[in-house]
């Protein structure tokens, strides 16, 4: 009787147990079918209301093989450059600058150790502010000339109309332009036209076809720590050259090249170039100024802290006959020359053919200070000369120290021709003291009527 008592209740416990289970079996999968009910009504409600609910994973589209650059660097490479030197990586840089230009502070990047063959093209604007061209790498121009259209035979690579503009980078422009050296040519390397706060830094650029760099109807432009290089033996690759060009400095620069190693043509004001190393070359020259009988005006020029050497000449303004207009306000100082073959010169005689017809209109030139011209000259120490009908007034040589070189084959006479101003010691040759006429108040209305024109 005890053991069927055990075995009733042990069956009944068994029983109570299934019922359970069951029940809450029943309890959850109510619970589930409330949450989905009221999940299904929430969403019919949002439905109704306007609401928009997250697609379902199964329903997304297909994502874009290549999703567009979202950065605001462009990496030419990304646009299809080869950089192997011998494919033409033009539309490239076309396709690059084209996306970037439409970015505020977009990078166009070239990256080192690649090179990249570029055809003659345009690079124009306007384009956001702060675009930087980043070049780390080399851009070749083509090799030789029957690579360049005949459209395309002023310049290689043109900017045109930018702002707040950057080229900067530790890379390499290489004009390749020994094939054009025997050959008359007007190609610039880096032409920037048109264009408002522009700087030019770290770049290399050499062996141009002819001009390296030329700035053309700009204001506010910086040219720092830059370096030029092509033959001495080639024909007309200034360095630097500015035309109708306001608010320049350039800078920590080293410039050696066929020509001059600063250009400074009409139409240039408020100029800056210090701390400058040029040669080979032909110096830093104003001019040639008043060629054809056209109006030339420059003014407001500073030249300073420079080394020179084993060039053609130091400092130089130099004019064509029949001009008219003024040269005025120009500041030379602490000039060290070596081995240069005239280091002052003011030359209103210019002339690049045998001979030239003598006319009696002259470009004016006044307001001209040369302050500590050191070392020594080849030739001559200093030559000015001035318009027969329009001398040269306010001309001031101050601390003026020049030796012949070791070189020498030369004049160790001044020559000064129809110059006024004054001298202050001290002077070496001596004959500079006694270089400059005194005076000079009677030609002031002369250089006032050609200031005029300007």
């Amino acid at each position: 009787m005890k053991e069927r008592g055990y075995t009733s209740s042990f069956f009944l416990l068994f029983v109570l147990l299934v019922v359970f289970i069951n029940f809450s079996m029943m309890t959850v999968d109510a619970g589930k079918h409330h949450t989905r009910k009221s999940r299904a009504h929430k969403n019919e409600k949002e439905k109704s209301e306007g609401g928009t609910n997250a697609p379902d994973s199964a329903n997304l589209p297909n994502p874009p093989a290549s999703l567009p650059n979202t950065t605001n660097v462009f990496d030419v490479l990304s646009f299809g450059a080869k950089g192997d030197g011998l494919s033409d990586d033009s539309e490239a840089l076309l396709a690059a600058w084209k996306a970037a230009c439409k970015v505020p502070a977009a990078t166009i990047e070239f990256p080192s150790d690649f090179k990249f063959l570029i055809k003659p093209l345009t690079l124009q604007g306007p384009c956001m502010p702060h675009l930087v061209l980043q070049i780390d790498g080399t851009l070749l121009a083509p090799p030789r000339m029957v690579s360049w259209p005949k459209s395309s035979l002023l310049q290689w690579i043109n900017f045109k109309w930018v702002q707040n503009f950057t080229i900067q980078g530790t890379g390499t422009i290489n004009g390749q332009g020994s094939d054009w050296w025997n050959t008359f040519n007007y190609i610039r390397a880096i032409r920037i036209y048109g264009s408002y706060n522009v700087t030019i830094r770290g770049i290399t650029i050499i062996n141009s076809p002819q001009c390296h760099l030329k700035f053309d109807s700009c204001g506010v432009i910086k040219v720092i720590n830059i370096t030029i290089a092509s033959p001495e033996n080639s024909p007309n690759t200034d360095g630097i050259h500015l035309q109708n060009t306001r608010d320049v400095e350039i800078q920590h620069s080293n410039i050696g090249c066929g020509d001059d190693c600063v250009s400074i043509q009409t139409g240039c004001s408020n100029i800056h170039i210090h701390r400058i190393n040029c040669g080979p070359g032909h110096g830093i020259s104003l001019g040639g100024l008043g060629k054809d009988k056209t109006v030339a005006c420059v003014s407001d020029v500073i030249v300073e802290s420079i080394s020179i050497q084993n060039t053609l000449y130091g400092v130089r303004i130099k004019t064509w006959q029949g001009g008219i207009g003024s040269v005025k306000n120009i500041s030379f100082s602490n000039i060290q020359v070596s081995e240069v073959k005239v280091p002052i010169m003011i030359d209103q005689y210019y002339c690049d053919k045998r001979s030239c017809k003598n006319q009696t209109r002259a470009v004016a030139i006044s307001g001209i200070k040369y302050d500590q011209v050191i070392g020594s000259y080849s030739a001559q120490p200093i030559h000015l000369a001035c318009s027969d009908h329009v001398p040269c007034i306010d001309v001031d040589l101050m601390d003026i120290q020049l030796k012949p070189s070791l070189r020498y084959q030369g004049f160790q006479q001044a020559l000064c021709w129809n110059s006024y101003g004054r001298t202050h010691g001290p002077l070496l040759p001596s004959s500079i003291d006694y270089c400059l006429r005194k005076g000079g108040g009677s030609v002031q209305k002369v250089e006032r009527s050609h200031d005029k024109s300007c």
